[in-house]
Order: structure tokens, then C-alpha cells, then sequence
């Protein structure tokens, strides 16, 4: 790789990396892990608890309370506990 490339690529990289950065609030972080596990338990219990909605639903953050209620409700063990981390 010559020299005029290999320094086009690092400007244009150092450029992106700055760009692509955000600043999340500390409440805005936990929201998106809720969300993020809200989602795996949808998926993981789709079967059990979930079975008469479609299965390409995409779990919101307004969502996690109705996740956590048909663990409880048509979840084993470990769905309940599952839905007791999923509390915000």
C-alpha cells in the first residue's frame, strides 16, 4: 500500500470514528439493555408465552411491561425470573 493511501484511509477513518460517536444519558443506556433483553425473551419464549402473536414483532420499550406480565403468566421458572430482571 503507497503512502498517499495508507494516509487517505486514516483520515477518513479517524474521521468516521468521530462522527459515528454519541453521548447516551445514563437512563437512555439501561432503556436500550431492557429493550435488548425484553426482545431475547420474546424470542427465547416465543413459543410458550408468546405464540399467538407474530413472530416478527419488534419489541418497543412501552412493550417491556406486557413481556414481563406473559412471562409471569405463561412462563416457567425461569421465564419468571427472567421477567423479574426485565423490571425497570
Amino acid at each position: 500500500m503507497n503512502s498517499k493511501l495508507k494516509q487517505y484511509f486514516s483520515k477518513i477513518g479517524a474521521k468516521g470514528g468521530r462522527k459515528s460517536r454519541r453521548k447516551l444519558s445514563t437512563a437512555d443506556a439501561r432503556k436500550m439493555v431492557l429493550v435488548r433483553e425484553a426482545r431475547r425473551a420474546f424470542r427465547d419464549y416465543y413459543a410458550r408465552c408468546f405464540w399467538s402473536f407474530d413472530p416478527n414483532y419488534k419489541v418497543e420499550y412501552g412493550d417491556i411491561p406486557w413481556v414481563i406480565q406473559n412471562l409471569e403468566k405463561y412462563g416457567d421458572l425461569l421465564a419468571w425470573k427472567k421477567s423479574k430482571k426485565l423490571c425497570p
